[in-house]
């Protein structure tokens, strides 16, 4: 690797998720805080909308006629996030641009995965080096959010309840898209290649790989994510009623644990295999919401806190194991399809369903209240704990597959995982 490019490329993942780490962890408790509690489920809804959409722009657009760079640029340039506060008494816009929002941010996921693998010599041991530094920025962002903001609020107020994260979100992609223009030119990998909307959903690659094992994982896989939802769009929603102060900081120990579990891989993939990997990280989704639903009526910290830190096993085990399992399974021209189908059934369609089924399970519990009390967030969290039980069941009843090549580094196969 050319001096200093390591780090170059290092500082641009770094960025590139702190942008996403910044408001994504706290946008539902300020929709709450400016009187859209019912609808804090969009923005996780218009978040999958955005990961469906990106891989046609790339594969139609960013991928055959521009340097990846200038994409990456342009994109992070384009700060709709500034706006997205100003109409915060106005819903349906304020749910719109973020939806415009998305679908400028999604692709450039892609884009820094891209511009990265085309400047490194050794996928495996240089990327995950560099890819770690994207976990980092998440943590710090949540950190930032947490404590730092702490001193711009009024007294007794949370900076979660603030537009300030997406004001931070927003500076950060305007300080990401200014460097993007100073990263080393990378010319647009498939110029000139013949595409179809077959090739870029993965329909050819599942073509190939069709069987009924590989049919249980995919469909297994988009099943588990419906429960999953929930997480992401409510834990801050939880964090801030059971009386955490620091809600974003507190989220950022799931990203701690993910760093200690992804070292800690290879010595379980060699001793368990995929299929009891994916039962593992299944198993530890249940487990958390079962500790939260106990957690909730008490206020058992140690029980939250738990659960959050079990987000290394549930990433880890359950999406980076599924990334190995396609990746083993696949031939080298279908393997980008093959993980791009994966990614649009799991992080798109099944997020999707997922964010508008726990929106609307949220709001038949809070009945026009304001918020859930503490016995109704019991009842909440057993529904997609039961939900992804019955998945793990059927999983482990239905999946009997025998992966012949050997695995490869969990490091290495968690480079094309994003959050």
């Amino acid at each position: 690797m050319k001096r200093f490019l390591g780090a170059r490329l290092s500082a641009m993942m770094f960025l590139e998720f702190f942008i996403w780490g910044a408001w994504y962890t706290s946008v539902a408790v300020y929709m709450a805080a400016e009187g859209m509690g019912t609808l804090t489920h969009w923005p996780y809804t218009v978040n999958p909308i955005a990961a469906i959409a990106a891989p046609f722009f790339l594969g139609l657009i960013a991928d055959r006629y521009f340097a990846t760079e200038k994409v990456l640029g342009v994109l992070h340039l384009l700060v709709v996030l500034l706006l997205v506060p100003q109409f915060s008494g106005a819903p349906v816009a304020f749910i719109l641009l973020l939806l415009l929002y998305n679908l400028c941010y999604m692709p450039t996921l892609g884009l820094a995965n891209s511009l990265a693998f085309h400047h490194i010599q050794s996928q495996e041991k240089q990327f995950p080096l560099i890819r770690v530094f994207g976990t980092i920025g998440w943590i710090v962002a949540g950190l930032f959010v947490s404590f730092v903001l702490k001193a711009f609020v009024a007294e007794g107020r949370l900076p979660e309840q603030t537009p300030l994260p997406l004001y931070t979100a927003a500076v950060a992609s305007i300080l990401l898209g200014l460097y993007s223009f100073t990263l080393p030119h990378t010319p647009p990998p498939a110029a000139g290649q013949p595409v179809s909307i077959r090739s870029i959903v993965g329909l050819d690659a599942l073509e190939r790989l069709g069987s009924k094992p590989f049919y249980v994982f995919l469909v297994s896989s988009f099943l588990i994510c419906i429960p999953l939802a929930a997480y992401y769009n409510f834990t801050q929603l939880f964090l801030e009623a059971t009386g955490f102060q620091n809600i974003a900081g507190t989220q950022t120990l799931g990203q701690m644990s993910e760093v200690v579990f992804m070292l800690l891989m290879p010595v379980f993939f060699a001793r368990l295999g995929v299929k009891w990997m994916l039962l593992v990280g299944m198993g530890a989704w249940v487990l958390r919401y079962v500790l939260f639903a106990l957690a909730a009526p008490s206020t058992i910290f140690w029980m939250i806190i738990l659960g959050i830190l079990l987000h290394g096993i549930c990433y880890d085990f359950f999406f980076v194991t599924g990334q190995i399992y396609v990746d083993k399974k696949s031939t080298p021209e279908i393997r980008g399809q093959a993980q791009g189908m994966l990614v649009l059934v799991t992080y798109g369609l099944g997020m999707l369903i997922g964010a508008q089924v726990a929106g609307n399970l949220y709001n038949s519990f809070l009945n026009g209240a304001e918020a859930l009390s503490l016995e109704a967030w019991q009842q909440f969290w057993f529904i997609p704990a039961a939900f992804a039980a019955v998945v793990m069941v059927l999983f482990g009843l239905l999946f009997n597959d025998r992966v012949e090549r050997a695995p490869a580094t969990a490091a290495g196969a968690s480079a094309v995982v994003e959050k």
